[in-house]
């Protein structure tokens, strides 16, 4: 299926870089229309202006026209501010007139939370598809093309000048053009384009970074995002803008509801639909933050930095007390400072003599703002583990000069800790009119150090292994999906699961169905015991709750009593219950428990999650989350994050467990979630014994729930 046509893309072409702009609903009053058309119009010396309102001859010195379909020319971009009643006629006229591109600002649809906006919104995405006339919005505030300097938006604010190499595309307009675009004034930070999207009914976040990926002059896609409409496209989008190496940060709001939902299994319990979004953004290098000042903040270092030689971090300031609390942040998100060589630590006790402290984090006191300041920067970088220098000071003396002299002639980075007014002027706009990238807390400084070395390290694992794709099914895997498409029911019994999950090469216990107790205890006599008993039921989901479940009998007779036992609880349990019988399995011993299972999450899609097994995952949410499929290495990071899984390598005197066995399993429940997309909501394994190094895993408990 195509994600995106050359239509699409040249819309937004006429939208970001309009030849002629037409203003509906244009006004010389102070409000929407007036404000739009007084922003257009700074720009009317390189782009025709065209409003249009039948109740004026001109507005603001410019000939007003009554209609769309009366102006001289088919305009490249149609700003639309009329009420909701109006909306479609001026949509129709602009379809007909042969109009480039509409940026509607008319607000009055399903943001409303009425049945009418909802009904309003429905008709606009049905003329959308139907007119093929593309649009942003409704229920924005427009875009503005900051780099050529036209601002097709109807906020009060248009700041010319500040230019840069940031992208943002903002759902909230009000967000866009207040504390975003206020900010980045503030702070320096220059940005390409601002684009407000609204209600998305026809271009999205993801059409537009689409478009910006092709955009020679944006080197990061910055966003504020409450939700995705197509989580496929955003997929497409991070995969092209990992192969051109454009950096996406993003804001995501709206927080997760799952709670409402009642979980019929551990996997759907233990996944909330935030969680699956950290891990999604993580899965494909986008970089999500928590406010406006770290976006900015983060995207101008990802903008201006170079690709991190080395993970290491050297800290230079004119204070120890500045100096230890930056080393202490940067220790909290995992980055270290390397203890300086001795060259560099007798380099620079060599300048500062008996002030300060040659080390690193380096307290050189006075001598930051000395001449050989340089001298001791040079020693702080050159260090053979250190990618990135902080200096964390005042701008003092000729401290920014240096600092530029510096960020010129090194391959490695630095960033600057600005550590006194920002209402001071002098220093701290040369930082800024040379592109050094500036922090004004320790803890945004060194999360944003992080984001920079993980998006580096991410992009070049990326670019050698590329993004997991399932494999074709095969024989005994068609034959489950026929199996399944013919049950005519949503849940299925463990045998049945079983069934399932090993079309897919997960290994089982070995076990026997016995519709009988006599039965029972042969299929016991032949497994070898201990065994382990349960009903076989698909109505009888949480077996330990129900009392189904005896584990450890040791001979016939606990056989026959644990069967009986095990029928008078489940027809107790739930009298109306289908019981095929009883599960007798083989006890397995000497392995770790660990969970595997799948969510479907209605944005998202098939998420995988593992986790440690036993009370651990219940108790601390001990889980890792990636988006299906995947591949092993994410499959060995997954098993990396949870924190339980330390015992896999060996604890206790314990042998390490066949964390290669693991892997795989990991990676085939990846596929089968892809190859039953639309028809599985979840599935459990838990849980799934992961044996001593060479013998393989074995699921213990399985539990497959499909789509109604």
């Amino acid at each position: 299926m195509e994600l995106w046509t050359d239509a699409q893309m040249r819309a937004i072409d006429k939208m970001l870089n309009p030849r002629s702009i037409a203003v509906v609903g244009a006004t010389p009053k102070g409000s929407y229309g007036g404000r739009l058309i007084a922003a257009v119009l700074k720009s009317k010396d390189r782009v025709p202006v065209y409003p249009v309102n039948p109740n004026y001859d001109e507005i603001m010195g410019v000939k007003c026209y009554p209609s769309v379909a009366a102006l001289p020319e088919a305009p490249d971009l149609v700003a639309v501010v009329v009420p909701h009643q109006r909306i479609f006629d001026v949509l129709a006229e602009c379809r007909d007139k042969g109009a480039g591109s509409g940026v509607i600002i008319s607000a009055g649809f399903a943001e409303r939370g009425t049945d009418s906006g909802l009904e309003r919104q429905q008709r606009l995405a049905s003329f959308a598809r139907e007119s093929g006339f593309r649009f942003t919005g409704p229920n924005c505030l427009g875009v503005a093309n900051v780099r050529n300097n036209v601002w097709p938006t109807a906020s009060s604010r248009t700041l010319g000048g500040l230019t840069g190499s940031i992208a943002l595309i903002c759902q909230s307009g009000a967000t866009a053009f207040g504390p975003f675009l206020v900010r980045a004034v503030d702070s320096g930070i220059g940005l390409s384009h601002i684009i407000s999207t609204g209600n998305e009914i026809d271009l999205d976040f993801c059409d537009f970074a689409r478009y910006l990926i092709d955009d020679s002059g944006t080197r990061v896609i910055a966003g504020f995002v409450e939700g995705f409409k197509d989580v496929g496209k955003l997929i497409a989008v991070a995969e092209l803008a990992a192969a051109r190496g454009k950096p996406i940060v993003l804001i995501k709001i709206g927080r997760s509801e799952s709670g409402a939902q009642a979980a019929r299994s551990h996997t759907a319990a233990l996944t909330g639909s935030d969680a699956m979004f950290d891990a999604l953004f993580k899965q494909y290098g986008i970089t999500r933050v928590q406010d406006y000042d770290e976006l900015l903040e983060t995207a101008h270092l990802l903008a201006n930095a170079k690709k991190p030689l080395k993970r290491g971090v050297g800290v230079v300031s004119h204070s120890g007390g500045i100096s230890s609390l930056t080393a202490d942040m940067l220790g909290q998100v995992g980055l270290t400072l390397p203890p300086l060589t001795d060259r560099a630590r007798d380099g620079i006790n060599g300048i500062i003599k008996e002030f300060g402290w040659a080390a690193n984090p380096s307290d050189v006191t006075g001598f930051a703002r000395s001449d050989s300041f340089p001298q001791i920067m040079d020693f702080m970088i050159e260090e053979p583990e250190v990618g990135t220098l902080v200096v964390a000071s005042a701008g003092m003396g000729n401290q920014v000069e240096q600092v530029v002299s510096l960020r010129d002639r090194s391959d490695k980075n630095v960033a600057f800790f600005w550590t006194t007014s920002r209402a001071e002027k002098g220093a701290l706009d040369k930082l800024k009119s040379a592109n050094i990238p500036i922090f004004y807390t320790p803890d945004k400084l060194a999360r944003a150090l992080r984001n920079l070395i993980d998006y580096h390290e991410w992009r070049d694992h990326r670019l050698v292994n590329g993004f997991a794709r399932p494999p074709a099914l095969t024989a005994e895997q068609e034959r489950a999906l026929a199996r399944l498409a013919g049950l005519g029911r949503s849940t299925l019994s463990e045998s049945e699961s079983k069934q399932v999950i090993a079309a897919w090469g997960v290994p089982g216990t070995q076990e026997e169905l016995a519709p009988s107790a006599a039965a029972a205890v042969a299929a016991a006599e032949r497994l070898g015991y201990p065994v382990a008993l349960k009903a076989d039921s698909p109505d009888i989901l949480h077996k330990t709750e129900a009392g189904v479940v005896r584990l450890g009998l040791r001979d016939a007779d606990a056989v026959r009593t644990a069967y009986d036992e095990v029928m008078a609880s489940a027809r107790k349990h739930a009298p109306k219950a289908a019981i095929s019988g009883a599960l007798v399995q083989e006890m397995v011993a000497g392995g770790i428990e660990v969970i595997v299972g799948i969510k479907y999450d209605p944005q998202i899609g098939p998420m995988l999650l593992f986790g440690s097994g036993g009370v651990m995952v219940e108790v601390y949410n001990d889980v890792a989350l990636r988006r299906c499929p995947i591949g092993r290495e994410e499959a060995m990071e997954m098993v990396a994050e949870v924190k339980g899984a330390k015992l896999l390598r060996g604890f206790l005197g314990k042998p390490p467990a066949d964390v290669e066995a693991l892997v795989d399993v990991l990676v085939r429940v990846s596929h089968l979630a892809v190859h039953l997309e639309g028809r599985l909501a979840e599935l459990d394994i838990n849980p799934l014994m992961v044996l001593p190094a060479g013998q393989g895993v074995k699921a213990v408990d399985a539990l497959v729930v499909l789509k109604s």
